[in-house]
């Protein structure tokens, strides 16, 4: 019985979906037929539409036939819309010179020998309405009787690679002549448009051209950016003659800019400039794109849109300097891309240089070249795509944990506890664990370890000062290795190269070990500094500080390339320079 009422239900559940589906599908046919139904009709009203514009042009004058506001001017309006059979039309109407080539003398200036009419219709309130258009000539009473009196403007729509872009929007704009033109049209399949029987005018025509989602580009009217020159000024026509112009464009892109540190940390409401290459103007120069800008709280602030060029950015901030930027400055901006720029940053130790090393050949940055700064006695030296950090001071609990043996009390210097009768124990070894350094990603290189004093008292015995180093990706599993990658070996002081298997590991910790053999000496370490390359260490650039002002000579050297030296003047401030290398 029990079965029979389960075979009943799963019955009950298969007909109602049986049901449902065949009265779906019979709903569907009839939304189908009724939108189809609805369609014809708008079609058939904007069929009638169409033919009741192109009579009423028809019937117009030859001198008539044009738009307001448009080349030729006329009296038909652009755009109107008409209702018909309850269904409401939108009409644009576009009216061209057309010069027929057969008949033109080579070189000579072309004249307008019939008129191209295009009338488009469309429904916006419709559902699935596919717009519809009808294109016809009309043609002056006599040959030529319509000869262009005015000139010819040809418009030259490119892209960011130089190709022509069809169907850009091209506007014009000449309120100084009557009637006036307010004017916007297309380019052809190769990115021109021509107009003629242009009415003349000096410096009266503004064209621009863009397209959905791409940048602008624009002529400019004398004065319009003050005692700036125009580089592209507003077209003149003369009567018979040609007067070209090409405008630029492409699709937009998207800019972010952050500001951190070289371990990954944001470092928010930052300001600086950004002035792209591009110029609208000439003595005084105007850029097309030049702003101030500040990141956010969390160091980040993007700029979208910006169009295709080349943009210097610079920081405005004299409490920092920039440690380097990822990419180089200037940063390229291709059409339709997305790109990253990060200030490195550095409280301020100025005065301050900034050294890139490239190729030469390339422009590619040159990592691990050793860039030396030389004056007067004073010389130092640093390696590109590296960076360091350093601890000096373990008082007030800077670090993870200790075996209880070690006196960290003191600021800058760890050192054996002294025990009760006021001497060092020896026969022990005690242990120091420092807190968790990290380099802000994963794509990492741990070079060397260094310490400071590189030796320590003989009497406190052989390897009375060392260390063991573990790096991982979790922040919590800790095994620390000496030289050779094992728990078996140790670091001594002064400088050791860091076993490899480090690599690609985000979180960073030591781990000090000291002894003595002598009740009255205890090994001291003053500071340890690790070398290190991760995800925001500047690449190829390295930041000499707190230079003496003065003149520098900068040597850099690099595997497989030229030693290069150059000169430069350390004043106030940051400075920079770029040393360019070239393959041995």
């Amino acid at each position: 019985m029990e079965f029979r009422k389960a075979t009943s239900l799963i019955d009950l559940i298969i007909a109602i979906a049986i049901i449902a589906l065949l009265f779906g599908g019979v709903y569907l046919v009839y939304f189908s037929i009724i939108s189809a139904a609805t369609n014809v009709g708008a079609r058939t009203a904007a069929s009638e539409a169409i033919g009741n514009e192109l009579e009423m042009i028809r019937n117009l004058p030859y001198a008539d036939v044009g738009t307001v506001g448009g080349i030729p001017a006329g009296v038909i309006p652009q755009n109107r819309t008409s209702t018909i059979n309850n269904f409401t039309i939108a009409l644009r109407t576009t009216v061209f010179n057309i010069h027929d080539p057969y008949d033109a003398a080579s070189g000579s200036v072309p004249n307008a020998d019939y008129k191209l009419v295009t009338v488009t219709a469309s429904c916006p309130t419709c559902v699935h309405f596919v717009p519809m258009g009808i294109t016809t000539t009309v043609a002056p009473p006599n040959l030529q009787a319509a000869a262009a009196q005015g000139g010819v403007i040809i418009v030259n729509v490119l892209d960011g690679n130089g190709i022509g872009v069809p169907g850009a929007e091209v506007q014009v704009v000449n309120a100084s002549v009557t009637p006036s033109i307010d004017l916007t049209d297309f380019t052809n399949a190769s990115g021109i448009l021509e107009l003629l029987g242009v009415p003349t005018s000096t410096q009266g025509y503004y064209l621009s051209a863009t397209k959905p989602g791409w940048s602008l580009d624009q002529t400019y009217a004398p004065g319009s950016l003050g005692s700036s020159t125009p580089v592209s000024p507003n077209v003149t026509v003369a009567s018979q003659t040609i007067s070209s112009v090409s405008f630029s464009i492409d699709a937009l892109s998207q800019l972010t800019v952050q500001t951190l540190t070289d371990r990954c940390v944001s470092v928010g409401s930052e300001p600086f400039t950004v002035t792209g290459s591009k110029l609208i103007g000439t003595s005084p120069d105007i850029f097309k794109f030049s702003t101030s800008s500040e990141t956010n709280a969390s160091g980040t602030v993007t700029f979208s849109p910006i169009e295709w060029d080349s943009y210097n950015l610079a920081l405005a901030d004299a409490a920092r300097d920039v440690a380097g930027t990822i990419p180089f400055n200037p940063v390229a901006m291709s059409p339709s891309s997305s790109r990253l720029f990060q200030f490195i940053l550095r409280p301020a130790a100025n005065p301050s240089l900034l050294v890139t090393v490239q190729d030469a050949a390339t422009g590619a940055g040159i990592p691990n070249a050793t860039a030396t700064v030389s004056s007067n006695g004073y010389s130092a030296a640093l390696v590109t795509s590296h960076a360091v950090f350093s601890q000096t001071d373990w008082s007030g609990g800077q670090y993870a944990s200790q075996s209880g043996g070690i006196n960290a009390n003191v600021s800058g210097a760890l050192s054996l506890a002294l025990n009760a009768s006021g001497t060092y124990n020896t026969g022990s070894t005690e242990w120091l664990i420092s807190n968790t350094f990290d380099v802000g990603g994963t794509s990492s290189t741990f070079n060397t370890i260094s310490s400071n004093p590189a030796s320590e008292p003989p009497s406190t015995g052989a390897g009375s000062l060392e260390f063991q180093v573990a790096a991982n990706n979790d922040n919590a599993t800790w095994h620390f290795i000496g030289p050779d990658g094992t728990a078996n070996t140790y670091f001594t002081t002064g400088t050791s190269t860091l076993p490899a298997s480090l690599a690609g590991n985000r979180y960073f910790r030591y781990e000090v070990f000291m002894s003595t053999q002598d009740t009255n000496n205890t090994p001291t370490l003053d500071s340890v500094t690790f070398d290190f390359t991760a995800n925001c260490v500047p690449p190829a650039q390295v930041l000499f500080t707190n230079l003496p002002t003065g003149s520098y000579t900068v040597d850099v050297q690099a595997p497989n390339y030229q030693e290069t030296t150059s000169s430069v003047s350390i004043g106030a401030g940051e400075q920079s320079t770029t040393i360019q290398m070239a393959h041995l």
